[in-house]
């Protein structure tokens, strides 16, 4: 028999699936990213954005579609993180607008729904490329449009949707070269492609496991009182195994429980095999202990005293209840005409920021993109009427430019910084006395004047811009492409920055070294700079930075 439609309860079914899956291959994910740095994030951004939604739909019972659809839009949302996160939020949040109000969905509203999140995808790009998540994207709504004037049933439907899927898929690297040079296909249609997969799954009624969900955070915890600790009536969490060294019987497991009763509460005995887990709240574990070794050897014993952690929570309750007091106090002083929050990661990097005068330092960067929710923290913790975001990342922009379209009570300037130093650079830029656009104009334009390398190492092996590279290797990467591969850092880096300044007029070199090379060879190689460049000065910084073994621009 056909299904022709789906109902709220198994549309919730499919979507925390999807999620479930999703985080299941995220590694593998991880794993297809083209450039052999270790940015290899687009897994972990897709399942952090729909981990967000999905930890709002687990939570919610017997909700209509209506509240489904609101959750996953706002959960994901603001759960955002990198390029990959955003433009899945924005599929997300196409696709539940077309679906918002339907009580079940049928071909041809899903039809529609997957050309409405195709489209709302592409309009938050701002150059959509295709052999990426959108083009996977846009083949899915096109099939489906296809498929929805020939069919109802969807037992059809979903899996010739999904193959024309993979089809699309497996054309991407044809698309994009640095695909095909990598021998990978596009790692965010491919995880486009696992959250279907996993809905699909819970269609078909297989069994998920959602446990990657529950324990993705996010759990709300009753906060307790002062007078708490009084109804802590036995203060000792313990727990223990017992390598059982004879049968434990029914009989020894109902008179070790009638025991452990006796001594205490919030009591756990199960026996398996040739061992038994205890756990019991006790005012004496010794006693515990003592009778259990009649059983047995011990092993994994651990004893926490609850009112100890009782104390700690109380003590880190006060503090924050504290900070958010101060943070309350913040927002009821006058507000300064402009702010600024820079993305940033590295003791050195970060102190550089702060002496520019930004405000609030969202610590972040190549392998943690903040996502979307991360920037509306901060820009609710700067109080001024204007702030200025540099993300100096470009797999950050997106999220920080969905961070301004969601704030409504202050103007939000997104710099679009690539990089550090181009962040540096607008920063140093502003002048108080001009508009915000002219401002992002004049920093956007100083921007273009800064070249930038930075040098790390290979993860893998690969061929990238007829280079090849092996595992391990040092890489100098600019702007556009890579400049030079070795095996020694130092001579990467020269070899790096000689390619820079063919490009270029530049007149100072900034050095920021990261936490991996120490003061004396940095100054080695400020040193070599110098001798190779006498008409340039060259500013060495500390930078902290992890990764990058230095980051150097050129201006």
């Amino acid at each position: 028999m056909a299904v022709k439609t789906i109902n709220t309860e198994l549309f919730r079914k499919m979507f925390l699936a999807g999620a479930a899956n999703l985080e299941a291959k995220k590694e593998f994910i991880n794993e297809l990213n083209v450039f052999p740095v270790p940015d290899g994030d687009t897994g972990t951004n897709m399942t952090l954005t729909i981990m967000s939604a999905a930890k709002e739909v687990q939570s919610l019972e017997n909700a209509d579609m209506l509240t489904i659809a609101k959750a996953i839009s706002s959960g994901s949302l603001r759960g955002a993180r990198g390029n990959s996160g955003v433009i899945l939020s924005q599929l997300l949040r196409g696709f539940t607008k077309e679906i918002r109000e339907h009580k079940e969905i049928d071909a041809v509203i899903l039809a529609k729904a997957c050309e409405r999140a195709t489209a709302t995808a592409y309009k938050a790009v701002m150059k959509p490329k295709e052999g990426t998540i959108l083009t996977v994207a846009k083949g899915i709504s096109r099939k489906a449009e296809e498929l929805a004037e020939t069919t109802e049933d969807l037992e059809v439907f979903i899996p010739e949707v999904i193959k024309y899927a993979e089809e699309v898929l497996a054309q991407t690297p044809e698309m994009l070269p640095v695909l095909k040079e990598a021998g990978v296909v596009d790692s965010g249609g491919q995880g486009l492609l696992e959250v279907i997969h996993g809905a699909y799954d819970a269609f078909l009624g297989k069994e998920i496991d959602y446990a990657a969900i529950e324990a993705s955070g996010g759990t709300k915890m009753v906060k307790p009182s002062q007078q708490a600790e009084a109804d802590i009536k036995f203060g000792y969490c313990t727990e223990f195994i017992i390598m059982t060294e004879k049968e434990f019987t029914d009989k020894n497991e109902a008179e070790f429980k009638a025991y452990l009763e006796s001594i205490g509460d919030s009591i756990v005995c199960v026996a398996d095999d040739d061992i038994v887990k205890i756990h019991v709240h006790t005012n004496d574990p010794g006693l515990a202990i003592q009778k259990a070794l009649t059983y047995g050897q011990l092993s994994r014993m651990k004893i926490d005293n609850m009112r100890e952690e009782h104390q700690e929570k109380l003590i880190k309750d006060a503090e924050k209840a504290a900070a958010q007091q101060a943070s309350e106090k913040k927002k009821k002083e006058p507000r300064k005409p402009v702010g600024f929050i820079a993305v940033s990661i590295g003791e050195g990097m970060n102190e550089i920021f702060r002496e520019l005068g930004a405000d609030y330092i969202i610590e972040g960067g190549q392998t943690m993109n903040p996502s979307t929710d991360d920037m509306l923290s901060a820009i609710d913790e700067v109080n001024a009427k204007t702030i200025y975001v540099f993300p100096n990342n470009k797999n950050i922009v997106m999220a920080a430019n969905q961070a301004r379209d969601l704030t409504e009570d202050k103007e939000i300037i997104v710099v679009p910084s690539k990089n550090i130093p181009q962040g540096i650079a607008a920063i140093i830029n502003f002048m108080p006395d001009m508009s915000g656009e002219e401002n992002l104009k004049n920093m956007c334009s100083e921007m273009e004047n800064v070249s930038t390398g930075q040098v790390t190492y290979a993860v893998r092996d690969t061929e990238i811009d007829g280079k090849t590279i092996k595992e391990n290797d040092i890489m100098g990467i600019g702007d556009k492409t890579i400049l030079a591969v070795g095996s020694k850092i130092e001579d990467t880096t020269l070899e790096m920055v000689a390619e820079m300044m063919k490009e270029t007029d530049a007149e100072l070199l900034s050095v920021y070294y990261g936490e991996d090379i120490k003061e004396a060879e940095a100054e080695g190689l400020q040193k070599a700079l110098e001798e190779a460049y006498p008409d340039c000065d060259v500013e060495l910084q500390y930078g902290g930075q992890p990764i990058y073994y230095y980051v150097i621009s050129a201006e």
